[in-house]
This record gives C-alpha cells, structure tokens and sequence, in this order.
C-alpha cells in the first residue's frame, strides 16, 4: 500500500486493473466456490484500498465506494447475483464496480439503447450553494450549540451526496450508460420503510436486497430478513467508522440500524393494524415531520458521536476547509481568465 499511499490516479488504475481481472475470472468459471476463491484475492483489494489514503474525506469516500460496495459486488458476483455480469461491457463493468452506481438496462437487455438520464443544473446549484453556505458557517462551529453543529453536518452528508453521487451517474450517461437515481427527496418521506427503503442511498438498498434481504426472507421471513439487513448495514457502517477515524468502532452505529430496523418491523405492523381497525393514517405533512424528527434525533444520539469525538470533528471541519479553499481558489483564478 506504501506505493500508492495518497496517489488517487495510482488507486484508480489498481481497481481498474481489478474490475477488469474480476471480469474475466468471472467469464471462465460459473458462479459457486471456484469463483468465489477467484475473486477473492480481489475482495481483499478493494477492502484494503481505501487505506491508501492519509485524508479522513478521501478515505471515508474510497471505503464506502471499495471497501463496502465494491467487496459486496464482487462477492455477488461469485454467485451469479447483484449488478455486476461479465457479459457487460469493459466499461460498464468497471465502472460500475469502482463507483456507486447501478445500470438501469439489464445485462440481457432490450434491443434499444438506453438513454442518459441529465442531471438537473438547479438541483446541482442549489446544493453547491447549500455546502459553500455550510462551509462558511464552520468558521464559527465553537460558538454554535451542538445539536445545531449536528443539523448542519446532516444537511451537508445528504448535499454532497445527493451532489457527488449523481455527477458520477452523469458521468456515466456521458459514456454512454443510463444509471439508476440514488436519491428520491428523502425530506418527503412518509415513513421509516419509506425512507430507508425508496429514497435514501437507494444504491445500498439495491446491495443489501439481494445479499442479505432476500436471503434470508426466503429461509426465515420477512421480519428477520429487514433485521438482518439493518444489522449487515450497521455493522458496514462501524467498518466506514473505521475507515474515516482509523479507531475501533463503538457499536453506537450498529444500535442506531438495529433500532431503525425494529421501528421499520414494528411500524408496518401498526399500520397493518390500523388498516384492520378502519383507522387513518396521519396526513403526509405530519408523517414526514415525525420521520424527520425520529431520524435526525437518533442519528444525533448513536450516529454522529463516533464521528465527532477525540478530536476528529476538528479534522474533519479542518479537511473541508481546506476543500473550500480550493475551490474558492480556483473560481478566483478561472474568473481572472475571463476578465
């Protein structure tokens, strides 16, 4: 790892070279434990990679991307399940390995192409201007209260994934690939299984289905399959803990999923149950307002601690501003070209 310590490009190409030697292992053996014990070795690549980075920021991104995504797919891929077929394209494959995305056309797919799905450009500048709002308001965070400390660090993961996540789909309708959306406004959500389920971090959910849910719905039901799948995306959660901090994990991460999980069980039962009793659900505006107060109340309880103690909510405000330095820069210099 010495050799590609802090060297984006250097990464880039070793995964590059790994989707393509996974493509073609997976192409000569059916899938079962000779694949497996194939992709294995690129597995344990993917999961070390993000380790290569020195910044919190690039590392947490490269682990959530490599380290959880990437090792799921590939481990779908040894038998025969999730996004990845080695009948797809060079390009497709490896992009959709390395990055956070999902092709919205099958690998058998229709006669007719797929078309790129545009990002929309006000969207985009609403949540650039959104974080370079934020990013001043950290100047202050030492005179800011702590739960307004927290709802800023909420607004700012959903603005810059919701930002990032789909540039990269853009990206890849650029080459030529139509990409699955990996939000649908999670703000509007009705319900916990609402917003867990069919508008946040769609791309996870689209991993933990065929890995974890389905599984175990077909041996166990349907109540310990969403259980399971809390609990494996709590667990990866404790593993980007430690990508980002470099410390062991708490747990905390692990008891707010398991938490939300239980809740998901136990809401759709109650709702089950007022259907029976002829009763109404409450109108949308007061369910989404009692969504956005349950999550964002335990997220600040178990999900933001581990990542704000022992000095690291410090670095981490210290690396994005450094970020927005950057960016400030090169604005400044880009608008002294045209002017």
């Amino acid at each position: 790892m010495e050799l590609l310590r802090d060297s984006i490009s250097m990464v880039s190409l070793a995964v590059l070279v790994t989707a393509v030697c996974a493509r073609a292992a997976s192409s000569w053996l059916r899938p079962g434990l000779p694949r497996l014990a194939s992709l294995l070795p690129m597995v344990a690549f993917l999961a070390a990679a993000p380790l290569a980075f020195s910044s919190a920021i690039i590392r947490g991104l490269a682990g959530f991307f490599l380290g959880w995504l990437g090792v799921f797919k590939v481990v779908l891929l040894a038998v025969g399940r999730g996004p990845l077929d080695p009948a797809l394209p060079v390009l497709p494959f490896v992009f959709t390995t390395a990055l956070p995305v999902k092709l919205r056309c099958s690998s058998t797919g229709a006669a007719a192409a797929c078309r790129a799905k545009s990002v929309s450009l006000v969207s985009c500048a609403v949540k650039v201007a959104v974080i370079a709002a934020i990013l001043h308001v950290y100047q202050y965070t030492d005179q800011l209260h702590l739960y307004t400390r927290l709802a800023l660090y909420s607004v700012h993961i959903y603005c810059f994934l919701d930002f990032l996540l789909p540039c990269i789909a853009a990206a890849g309708g650029a080459l030529g690939m139509d990409m699955e959306p990996q939000f649908d406004k999670p703000y509007l959500a009705s319900s916990l299984r609402d917003f867990w389920g069919r508008r946040w971090n769609l791309v996870v959910s689209d991993i933990l289905r065929p890995s974890v849910y389905g599984p175990v719905r077909a041996r166990a039901g349907k109540a310990p399959a969403v259980l399971a799948t809390f609990l494996v995306s709590g667990l990866m959660h404790e593993v980007m803990i430690y990508y980002l901090t470099l410390r062991s994990p708490t747990g905390e991460m692990t008891a707010f999923f398991l938490l939300h999980g239980v809740c998901c069980i136990a809401e759709e039962s109650c709702a089950r149950r007022w259907m029976q009793w002829g009763w109404r659900p409450p109108p949308r505006p007061v369910a989404t307002l009692l969504v956005v107060v349950f999550v964002a109340g335990t997220a600040f309880w178990l999900f933001f601690p581990q990542i704000c103690r022992e000095g690291m909510e410090e670095l981490l405000l210290e690396e994005w501003a450094a970020v927005g330095a950057f960016f400030n820069d090169a604005a400044r210099k880009l608008l002294q070209m045209f002017t």
